[in-house]
């Protein structure tokens, strides 16, 4: 199975900037894209009528912000929209789909804002989603992805030692995301590349996607017990359309 997750920064604009052709050329089995910007009612035509997948939708009740969509080949066994709080399912950030053999959530992860404005609600909203994590997966695995917001290692941002109190690679945040491996979760992407300057995100200013200036905010992650499972997880940094790049996961089942 293969899975795509992207940060769209915005899905219906997205469609200028060649979505659909992205769609069609992967053929993948699933694809989680974050911060839609809109609800399926507001969604342009073509992306909801695409071929051969299911559209499934979390959208935030702001409107042009946040929100989360997932498509699959496959119906879902069954399907829940955030994890119970309303202070964060308001805002259209985890999606959980249930299949046999495994749970796939689609999450997008708040930013703690440029004076760490949101930096309690990003460390509450970690805890809550572990929590959520822990009790789903005494059902059965999970395969989580999406945008974290958060560079885990100094190797995933271009200039740690500058952004050291900045959203995104604070130590709270970056602690969070230890504790949360620390449980039972793998970084899938570490377990095919250990080298540094390998990033998801680069700010649209500075020139700093051509100069590599950028961060790793974007994961797919899985429970141990899918280990043996997995057979590759990479990036498609050469995909345009966004000021992220999409991320690839193959699982076998």
């Amino acid at each position: 199975m293969r899975f795509i997750a992207w940060n769209v920064n915005g899905i219906n604009a997205s469609l200028d900037k060649g979505l659909l052709d992205f769609i069609n050329e992967q053929e993948a089995d699933f694809y989680c894209f974050q911060e839609t910007r809109t609800n399926k009612e507001r969604a342009d035509s073509k992306l909801k009528n695409l071929e051969n997948y299911i559209d499934y939708w979390h959208s935030a009740d702001k409107k042009g912000y946040s929100g989360i969509v997932t498509y699959a080949k496959k119906e879902a066994e069954s399907v829940k929209q955030g994890i119970g709080m309303k202070k964060f399912d308001k805002e259209g950030r985890i999606l959980t789909l249930e299949y046999e053999n495994f749970y796939l959530l689609n999450v997008y992860f708040i930013n703690a804002g440029r004076n760490l404005e949101r930096l309690e609600d990003k460390v509450w909203f970690n805890n809550e989603f572990l929590s959520y994590c822990e009790e789903i997966r005494k059902n059965k695995p999970l395969i989580i992805g999406g945008d974290f917001n958060v560079a885990h290692e100094e190797k995933d941002i271009a200039n740690p030692d500058q952004n050291k109190n900045n959203a995104g690679f604070t130590t709270e945040e970056r602690e969070w995301f230890s504790t949360f491996l620390e449980k039972g979760y793998i970084d899938t992407f570490r377990e095919f590349e250990e080298e540094d300057g390998k990033y998801t995100y680069w700010t649209y200013r500075y020139n700093a996607r051509e100069k590599n200036i950028g961060w790793r905010l974007d994961y797919w992650v899985i429970n141990k017990e899918l280990k043996e499972n997995l057979e590759l997880s990479t990036r498609l940094d050469e995909v345009k359309g966004s000021d992220h790049c999409p991320i690839v996961l193959k699982m076998d089942f």
